[in-house]
């Protein structure tokens, strides 16, 4: 009998950490898919391989739930998703401010079942919008207040999402008719432009050894802004040897010529490893004054 009520808390543990439901993406109608079976692979902590592209909900308490949303894209260099302390954390930390999180596991650039390597992950957070919004009133969300955060690659998939500009989740079933645009943009040390001052691992990955100029102009996610965009609350350190910090300013360049609301801290310290916890200095004031953002922009009230 102890063995057995062991065993059940185990699997109980594993599904806390992992967030309270996966939901998947596709039911049998994944697009840009060759059809090539792809199986999960973990290793060290790293989603290395995405067979099966979903999402873990973490949920706060029904008392505390504020009715916004945050789909968390993980770091990783579009080669692999650093999914725990990037992702799962992350989550965590949202539900104590009453955020709904859902982190997102999207297919990676180099799988071989992508027929266009570069449009699965933005595909894969599209449906994850969708899918969303579609099922708000089950989760008790507000449809408007569903936003995007990501750090360094994950940060670009964000933004990718932010500034897309096309629909390329639509695969003519219930969920084609939401909207795929979040409501807010939260990027962490994040790789923005494809051009000079990228982060080379992420374009490779990505785009590939040679890429076309119209490829790199169109993940270049500061080029691609309008009055449509959707706000942003940008963190980076001015010391990261990884992704310059020049990718903020570029997004926050560009999102100010659109009459765009944007919040940008730089801070000196940090590198490329800027966490919840223990960062150097000022940069550990940074999740503090990204609540205050979210209430200033009336995500949460």
């Amino acid at each position: 009998m102890r063995k057995k009520w062991l065993l059940g808390l185990g699997i109980a543990c594993a599904c806390v950490c992992r967030g309270q439901e996966f939901i998947p993406l596709w039911n049998g109608n994944m697009p840009n898919s060759k059809g090539i079976a792809v199986r999960d692979s973990i290793d060290n902590g790293r989603m290395r391989q995405v067979g099966t592209p979903g999402m873990y909900l973490f949920r706060p308490s029904a008392e505390e739930n504020k009715k916004a949303a945050v789909i968390i894209c993980p770091p990783g260099g579009y080669g692999h998703h650093t999914y725990d302390i990037a992702g799962f954390q992350l989550a965590k930390w949202f539900n104590t401010f009453g955020v709904n999180a859902f982190v997102l596991m999207s297919r990676l650039p180099r799988s071989p079942d992508l027929a266009e390597r570069w449009k699965g992950p933005v595909q894969d957070a599209q449906r994850a919008m969708k899918i969303i919004r579609t099922r708000s009133s089950e989760w008790k969300i507000d449809p408007e207040k569903v936003g995007a955060m990501g750090c360094s690659a994950g940060g670009h998939l964000a933004a990718t999402l932010g500034t897309y500009g096309e629909d390329a989740a639509r695969v003519g079933d219930a969920y084609d008719a939401a909207g795929v645009r979040p409501a807010f943009l939260i990027l962490v040390s994040s790789v923005i432009t494809m051009g000079e001052n990228t982060h080379a691992g992420s374009r490779k990955n990505l785009l590939g050894d040679r890429p076309s100029e119209n490829l790199v102009n169109r993940f270049s996610c500061e080029r691609q802004v309008t009055p449509q965009t959707p706000p942003a609350f940008l963190v980076h350190a001015d010391n990261d040897p990884a992704v310059p910090s020049l990718n903020s300013v570029l997004f926050y360049n560009a999102l100010k010529e659109n009459g765009v609301p944007a919040s940008l801290h730089i801070f000196p310290y940090g590198g490329h490893s800027i966490a919840l916890r223990n960062n150097p200095g000022s940069t550990g004031q940074w999740t503090a004054l990204c609540e205050a953002w979210l209430k200033e922009m009336k995500i949460i009230e």
